[in-house]
This record gives C-alpha cells, sequence and structure tokens, in this order.
C-alpha cells in the first residue's frame, strides 16, 4: 500500500528486548535466567482452585461482570483495604485487568494527556517510556543514583537513590503523573518509608497523580517492609495502586492483574477497560478470588504463602549471589523482586572490544558473548535507562533468580566450566 500503515503513536517503541534477546537465548543450550518468570510451580492451593474454576460451576465459562468477578473485586476490596487503612468499595475501587500490564496500559490511556509530563524513576520496567508516548506523554527521567561502596564489599540496592533536589526539579506545571515502582525492576530495591514521604509530598505539592506498580509486594527480604504510598496520608485519593496475581501466586501465566484507586480515577480507567478488554477471562479471576481467601485466612502466619515465598525466594537469591561472584561478576543485593544487578565493570576493563556495533552499549554485547560463549543468558541493564543515560549504566546485566534448584544447579555447571577456564 501507498499509504502509511502505522500508526505515528507506534514510531520509535517497535523494538522489544524480550524479544530479541529471547529468540537469541532459544538459538543456544543456555540457562535462561534472563526473563522473569518462576519455572517452579504455584502453591497447590492456587492450582486447585483452578481446576475448580474449570470443572465446577459451568458458568465460570461465561461472562462475568466487565469490572471483575465479583467474588475477586470482594475480596481485593477487602485485603488491600486492612493494608491500605481504607474502606474500598469492590464496585468503584477496584478493576481487574488482563495482568498488571493491562492496569497499566489502561492507567496511561486513561489519565495521560497529549503534552502531558509524566516522571519516571530510572532504571524502569521498560513498558513505561512506550505507554507514556502511546498516549501522546512525554516522559521525564530522574535516576536512582548508586552510593560508592567499601572496597570487598557488595552493593545494596538500598544504596541506589533519588536525589531530592533533582527529583523536586522535575515537577513542572505540565506534570499529570509520576510512575512509582516498589519493590523495583531490575535493582530489586524496596523504597522506604522517608523516600515514599519525600514522593508523597512533592506529589501533593504540584497535584500530581502516582501510578504505584506494586507487582513484588510480597517478595521483600532481610526483613524489609513493603510500604504502598497509597496508605501514606493524603495519598490515597491520588495514587492507583497496581498489583499481579501473576507476581503473588507464581503463576504469571495466569495474567490476572488490577489496578485500586478513588473513584475519582477509577471510573476513568473504566471508561477505557469498557471500550477495550471490557472484560476478563473468567475463570482465571475465580481462581485468584479463591487463592487470595486462603491468604486472607492465614495471612501474617507461617502457613501463608505470603510468608513462605520470599523465605524459599531469599535463599535462592543468596545461592545466585554465591554462585555469580566465583566468576567475577560482582551482584547488588536487591531488597526485593524477582531480580538482581550483576556489576560487569572488571568485564569491560578486561575485554573491552566484544563484537557488535559501534555505538551499542557494553552490557548488551556483554550479554550475547555470554548466551554464545558461556550458555548463561541475562538481560541488560541498559535496556531499563532511557536513550542519553544507556552508556552511564551499561556495565550492569540483570539476573532473575526466582527458579527451581535444578535450574540454579544448572547455572552452577555452567559457572564452575567458566571459573575452570580463568584459571592459567
Amino acid at each position: 500500500m501507498a499509504k502509511r500503515l502505522q500508526a505515528r503513536r507506534l514510531d520509535g517503541i517497535d523494538h522489544n528486548p524480550w524479544v530479541e534477546f529471547g529468540k537469541m537465548a532459544s538459538e543456544y543450550d543456555v540457562v535462561n535466567l534472563g526473563q522473569g518468570f518462576p519455572d517452579f510451580p504455584p502453591p497447590d492451593f492456587a492450582i486447585q482452585a483452578f481446576q475448580l474454576a474449570l470443572n465446577s460451576d459451568f458458568m465460570l465459562n461465561q461472562y462475568t461482570k466487565a469490572f471483575g468477578y465479583p467474588p475477586l473485586t470482594k475480596i481485593l476490596a477487602s485485603f488491600f483495604g486492612k493494608l491500605l487503612g481504607q474502606e474500598i468499595d469492590p464496585l468503584k475501587n477496584v478493576l481487574v485487568t488482563v495482568g498488571a500490564y493491562g492496569a497499566l496500559f489502561t492507567a496511561f490511556q486513561a489519565l495521560v494527556d497529549e503534552g502531558d509530563e509524566v516522571i519516571i524513576v530510572e532504571p524502569f520496567f521498560d513498558c513505561y517510556e512506550p505507554m507514556t508516548l502511546m498516549a501522546g506523554g512525554c516522559p521525564v527521567f530522574v535516576t536512582l543514583k548508586p552510593s560508592p561502596t567499601q572496597d570487598g564489599k557488595l552493593d545494596s540496592a538500598s544504596n541506589w537513590q533519588l536525589d531530592p533536589t533533582e527529583l523536586a526539579s522535575k515537577f513542572t506545571s505540565r506534570t499529570k503523573a509520576l510512575i512509582l515502582n516498589t519493590p523495583n525492576n531490575p535493582v530489586g530495591k524496596v523504597f522506604s518509608k522517608a523516600e515514599l514521604e519525600l514522593v508523597a509530598s512533592l506529589c501533593q505539592q504540584h497535584d500530581v497523580i502516582c501510578i504505584s506498580d506494586e507487582v513484588y509486594q510480597w517478595l521483600v527480604y532481610d526483613g524489609h517492609q513493603h510500604i504502598s504510598i497509597a496508605s501514606l496520608p493524603g495519598m490515597w485519593e491520588r495514587t492507583l495502586t497496581i498489583g499481579s496475581a501473576g507476581k503473588s501466586f507464581s503463576a504469571t501465566g495466569w495474567k490476572v492483574g488490577w489496578a485500586l484507586g478513588p473513584d475519582s480515577l477509577m471510573k476513568h480507567l473504566r471508561t477505557v477497560h469498557q471500550n477495550t478488554i471490557y472484560h476478563c477471562p473468567t475463570q482465571g479471576q475465580a481462581a485468584v478470588a479463591q487463592s487470595f481467601q486462603h491468604e486472607q485466612l492465614h495471612f501474617g502466619q507461617p502457613s501463608s504463602y505470603f510468608v513462605q515465598l520470599p523465605q524459599a525466594v531469599q535463599r535462592y537469591r543468596d545461592h545466585m549471589i554465591r554462585s555469580l561472584q566465583s566468576v567475577g561478576l560482582r551482584p547488588v543485593v536487591p531488597q526485593g523482586s524477582y531480580f538482581l544487578i550483576a556489576d560487569i565493570s572488571d568485564f569491560k576493563t578486561q575485554m573491552p572490544d566484544l563484537p557488535g556495533d559501534a555505538d551499542e552499549p557494553y552490557d548488551r554485547r556483554f550479554v550475547k558473548w555470554m548466551i554464545r560463549n558461556k550458555g548463561l543468558a541475562a538481560i541488560p541493564v541498559s535496556v531499563f535507562y532511557s536513550t542519553p543515560h544507556r552508556k552511564q549504566f551499561d556495565h550492569y546485566v540483570r539476573f532473575c533468580f526466582v527458579k527451581d534448584e535444578s535450574t540454579l544447579q544448572a547455572m552452577d555447571e555452567k559457572l564452575q566450566k567458566w571459573k575452570d577456564e580463568l584459571r592459567p
């Protein structure tokens, strides 16, 4: 066709790192530690809930309410109402979406207009920028900066902090929203109460919406505590809290997510939802509803999956940290999430001329080299940065440690072989 086919809102956002590096990983014999999903089963009660949804009420094969299966919106309202200190109305304050990704897309389409500025804390989950652009908004980036560490000590995600003055300077009369991700992907930072209070104060001062992506809220380690910014004084009224059943119950393929917030915001998300997705698969929602009902009975007890999961995953994290150090990778110890990043500065010094395009960030070249030569797949951290900042942070790669013991053992075998090759 002679006419332009591509809508202009797609200009510049057609590249996806998951497609590129996933394809490359599939072409080699690798242990894939790149994409973030567990390779162990969900808890038995969640699997049983899904089986029950498939085999019990035949009407679960049909449409349910457009904005969420009523037992699910009811349990989400009850469960998170206690955590956020709010009386949450299942009909007005809850929207069930196709995964947290769907909640994010719906939020951007509903609330970001042409020319609106959206503050994005980088490194950021890579969909935030294209979703802002597709809505006509203008991304404005503010960077978490690592503090220096003592020689011989591993860096910690807690050392990656926002500069309060720099953050304040990003707010203008055109700022519509700030997107917050805690625990953060890819660094694994859990924002402290003081850091959240700073963000909250600036959002209130400048009348800005906060979109808070909290999909990893149960995955926090070493006694750290996740705090929802919507629970802080004056923030419920201007915050969308986004969650994920996939991350909560280790079932990422279920693609059930949600947004919680005041009706003044949620009514606009409902407008987008009813004119795009309209309805999410009923049986998955029924399974998630029953899974949350189970958790509500056990919440805070040793029998709670939200207690057991981070305890198990912390062991996987510690295993990976020890193993990666054996070949000279320097992990940044995460406080939460599925991921850790590892510093590859020593490799950048020792082998700076890895194959690749002249302007290609070093971490991208390193990951391709590692896939081809070492049988390990990761994700370059520069993909989580805005274009001007990619070269400044191209000495990190991201690994997913939410993996089965057998996967971690396979990783160890690859690393042992790598370690043997390093010996003179």
